[in-house]
């Protein structure tokens, strides 16, 4: 079978792909690197390119740093008696699962409205969502309304925003531009994580929430208007099917729909897991901040390595690392040593799988082809999103539960593992399949 590409495109002067020149054409998977090279040929890489990235960078200190830091709501949640962890991690997740459940909606948003409107609305319905939060901490119905669904949507808003801009402004540094962009996103998960547990011991979760939106706004409204794209993308179609006729693209949505179900396991879990090592609350929190600050490290050191060794090539390490944190690392992790070492190996890894997935997609299949492929992919995700974390939830329940000490806690982690390293191992076949050299930059 064969897969409809774009084809060789006319571009104007400023490298936009004129309206309505786009020719379809059939191409195989042999084919993709001259098409993508095509439709990229006039990306600038200039200087221009940088308000956009700080725009982008500060609405994903937000997005990524809130979403990272529920494990200390939801562990206040949890001393509080709302409800056991299980069910509180739904809400987490689904926030999360938002961005998969609307991805082929955003993509399609983004490019009929725009960025930057698309921007400003998930900025304000983010911050409206956590105020919103703030006075449900004693329903948790209302929780998911508000932190779940209203936060989720403007979650999934942000997260396609600043997925599919940057591969406009930037080639030869993508991989370090999208690196810089989720790493603000792990820097915003050490601090938020951080001022929530000192917010909380001081206020209590409602204000704690409320005040955390409220800062969303001020700051992510005006860093929304910096995000304007170089060239709107024109496209009718919400998706591409005949992407599926391509091995390389099934190996590569199947890696991430496994890969989601564990990527938030640790952070929604390591607070509660330290009260069972009998450490004090505010260790959790800084075990997460600490998770978040590895994570801004391994999104900008995996970007950077993307430009030099090829994403494909990191894409399959950061999977690899991920998966023998949790299957080697974290079950024997009795005492607090051993937990930071796997705090902070598992927040390189993860927090790679994020930063190296856009630019994968971006290699793959070029800038104007981003939002399409990325909807696609990232929809795949929805089941690790919503299900991931609370299967761990259940399997910890099933097991004792969190006052059963350490032993309870690792069937999740051998789940969670597993999911990783199975990941790893299909992105390792789409990388041979495309080039058996492994040495060689992809």
């Amino acid at each position: 079978m064969q897969v409809e590409l774009l084809g060789r495109t006319p571009v104007q002067a400023n490298g936009c792909l004129r309206p309505g020149s786009a020719l379809r054409t059939s191409a195989t998977d042999d084919a993709i690197a001259t098409n993508v090279a095509d439709g990229d040929a006039a990306v600038p890489d200039d200087r221009h390119g940088w308000a956009v990235i700080l725009g982008c960078a500060v609405i994903t200190w937000w997005f990524v740093g809130t979403t990272y830091s529920w494990g200390v709501i939801q562990a206040a949640l949890v001393d509080n008696g709302l409800s056991r962890a299980s069910t509180l991690s739904f809400v987490g997740s689904l926030t999360i699962a938002c961005i998969a459940i609307l991805a082929l909606a955003n993509a399609r948003m983004v490019t009929t409205i725009g960025a930057q409107k698309l921007a400003l609305l998930g900025v304000s319905l983010l911050g409206l969502g956590e105020i919103l939060g703030g006075f449900a901490t004693n329903n948790v119905g209302a929780l998911f309304a508000t932190m779940g669904v209203v936060m989720g949507v403007g979650t999934s808003m942000c997260f396609m925003t600043v997925s599919v801009v940057p591969a406009q402004y930037f080639l030869r540094k993508r991989g370090l531009v999208n690196g810089i962009v989720f790493a603000s996103g792990g820097l915003g998960g050490a601090a938020i994580s951080l001022a929530m547990e000192r917010l909380i011991d001081k206020l209590g979760p409602a204000w704690t929430l409320r005040i955390t939106g409220a800062l969303t706004l001020a700051t992510g409204l005006p860093a929304a208007w910096l995000i304007k794209e170089r060239c709107p993308v024109n496209r009718k179609k919400l998706v591409e099917w005949s992407l599926f006729a391509s091995l390389r693209f099934d190996l590569l949505f199947a890696s991430g729909v496994l890969a989601t179900f564990s990527l938030f396991v640790p952070p929604f879990f390591l607070p509660l897991y330290c009260q069972s090592l009998g450490l004090r609350p505010a260790v959790g929190a800084a075990t997460v901040a600490a998770f978040n600050f590895s994570s801004a490290l391994g999104r900008i050191g995996f970007g950077v390595l993307c430009d030099h060794i090829g994403p494909l090539n990191i894409l399959f390490t950061t999977l690899l690392l991920n998966g023998i944190s949790m299957l080697a690392l974290w079950p024997f992790s009795g005492t607090l040593a051993p937990l930071v070492v796997f705090t902070i190996w598992n927040g390189v890894a993860s927090g790679g799988f994020f930063a190296v997935i856009p630019t994968v997609i971006g290699s793959v299949y070029g800038s104007q082809e981003v939002p399409v492929a990325m909807g696609m992919i990232v929809t795949g995700w929805a089941g690790g999103y919503i299900m991931g974390a609370p299967i761990a939830g259940y399997i910890l329940d099933a097991y004792m539960g969190t006052g059963d000490g350490v032993a309870a806690y690792r069937p999740a982690m051998y789940y969670a593992g597993s999911m990783s390293l199975g990941a790893a191992i299909l992105v390792g076949f789409m990388r041979l399949n495309i080039d058996s050299n492994m040495l060689r930059r992809l």
